[in-house]
């Protein structure tokens, strides 16, 4: 990852580019182009949308993106083939441990919603019964 940061780095030098100006042509933050050039892949958290930033932060500086996106692709390969599936499971697990633990009130919880609607169906279909049977023993 870092022969990809510096050689995004080393393009943008030589075309006499400030990291202010690239993050401003690109709408990307000056932190984000500090970060890929120094292959600091920890500071992405969405590696698709790091794929695309190398992609595009190529294209901007007249690289042949195709390569570099092959170049991280195998880099990717290498690195995911290293990780056991006992730290990837350990992961999963830690990442439904935030989905369950955030909860946003313009989230809807589809199950609660569900039990909410049976249970007034519940109780409507009560309520109709009883009526029906105090209007027929009347």
């Amino acid at each position: 990852m870092k022969d990809i940061g510096a050689k995004l780095r080393e393009a943008r030098e030589s075309v006499d580019i400030t990291v202010e100006e690239a993050a401003g042509d690109l709408k990307v933050s000056k932190s984000q182009i500090e970060n890929i050039e120094a292959g600091n892949l920890e500071a992405f958290q969405d590696i698709f949308y790091l794929k695309y930033f190398i992609r595009d932060y190529a294209k901007y500086l007249g690289l042949n993106y195709d390569e570099l996106v092959d170049e991280f692709n195998e880099y990717l390969f290498d690195y995911t083939s290293k990780i056991s599936l006992d730290d990837i499971e350990e992961a999963s697990k830690k990442e439904q441990e935030k989905k369950d633990k955030i909860r946003s009130p313009y989230t809807i919880d589809y199950y609660r919603k569900t039990n909410y609607a049976k249970l007034i169906f519940l109780i409507l279909g009560v309520a109709i019964i009883i009526a029906v049977l105090i209007l027929i023993f009347r």
